[in-house]
């Protein structure tokens, strides 16, 4: 099991090394609020049990998101991509949407970006077993253009409520239309990224502890 403490270090040596390499000028800033542990309730034990979380997650993919038809892009998909992961991850990755080799395997994130982050989370101590992996839509967009503002209002509602199953202790933002849908803005990604964000799976800060979101 991957501790806490051990994902917020991986992810500080990961973006020491974005820095060190000139990617990146904004050193890493660990959150005021980054949870020691975030378990089911009070006097729950540390261990995240998954298999709940896994039903709820394939409910979701096999009722809702595999038959969804409200956008265009269910007129060009292969298949939808709804993830991939360990249902009880502490760490989520959250890209922009899939790709042609994603939409010809039903899998994210499995074709050149992919296995450049396959290899970042090696790097950082893990597998891509012990994280979770998805995107804001889960159709392909045509010629792998950017997601249009309807097809992200229609789709994002999968992505809060895998968020919401899973919820993870920290979550990673791979670029801008990722960051800006889940932390519903409009800035750049060169004013989000480098340091972490709070964010709300309710979509309101009155509701339960923030979430650290780091925007890439």
């Amino acid at each position: 099991m991957v501790s806490t403490s051990t994902v917020y270090r991986a992810l500080a040596q990961q973006i020491e090394s974005d820095r060190m390499l000139g990617l990146r000028e904004v050193p890493f800033v660990l959150p005021s609020s980054a949870p020691v542990t975030r378990s089911g309730g009070a006097g729950a034990p540390a261990s995240r049990a998954s298999g709940d979380r896994a039903v709820a997650l394939d409910t979701l993919d096999s009722g809702q998101v595999r038959t969804c038809r409200k956008c265009g892009l269910c007129e060009t998909r292969t298949q939808t991509v709804f993830g991939s992961g360990g249902a009880g991850a502490r760490l989520v990755f959250v890209g922009e949407a899939p790709g042609f080799e994603e939409d010809r395997q039903g899998l994210p994130f499995v074709g050149r970006a992919g296995g450049l982050l396959t290899r970042m989370i090696g790097a950082m101590g893990m597998t891509r077993d012990d994280v979770y992996i998805c995107n804001v839509l889960k159709c392909r967009p045509p010629n792998n253009r950017d997601p249009a503002a309807d097809e992200i209002a229609a789709c994002s509602k999968y992505l809060f409520e895998q968020l919401s199953i899973i919820n993870p202790e920290v979550i990673v933002a791979l670029g801008a239309p990722a960051a800006r849908t889940l932390l519903h803005t409009s800035d750049s990604i060169g004013r989000l990224r480098g340091r972490f964000h709070d964010f709300h799976v309710s979509g309101t800060v009155a509701l339960g502890d923030p979430t650290p979101l780091m925007p890439t």
